[in-house]
């Protein structure tokens, strides 16, 4: 039989990794409390496995951003910036783990099938990198 979680257990869970003592039950953890990109991805996937929460209905563009620079979302928008915003707090972090699945219900939404932003990001890592390549041909010949 699982265990009741508390409020408590999930903001004492976000107080140790954040170092953030100020948390309430109803703290918007991105717009708030500032765990956003890499840090708030890396919270949701220690939540996950700390309090065995289904996850499978996640989408993480609703609720943070990416970490960065990009210079692919100057031509094409990134999926955080096509939706709107939906906060996530420590209350319904709670809610989530005591039903062993995340439970919300986004609204309708269209997404592109490739994120062409990322797309844009490699082909400039890559020209980028072949010029680093020709560079030294040239320089050591």
């Amino acid at each position: 039989m699982k265990i009741k979680v508390t409020t408590e257990n999930i903001i004492d869970f976000i107080e140790d990794l954040s170092g953030n003592d100020k948390i309430m039950y109803n703290s918007d953890l991105f717009g708030e409390i500032g765990i956003v990109g890499d840090d708030f991805h890396e919270m949701i996937e220690k939540y996950q496995k700390k309090f065995s929460v289904d996850m499978s209905g996640y989408l993480w563009y609703f609720h943070t951003n990416e970490e960065g620079h990009s210079i692919g979302s100057a031509f094409y928008t990134p999926p955080y910036e096509k939706v709107k915003r939906i906060p996530v707090t420590p209350f319904m972090l709670c809610n989530f783990a005591n039903k062993g699945k995340w439970g919300l219900k986004y609204p309708v939404h269209s997404l592109p099938k490739k994120r062409f932003d990322l797309l844009i990001n490699g082909l400039i890592a890559g020209l980028f990198f072949i010029a680093i390549i020709i560079w030294l041909i040239i320089k050591l010949s």
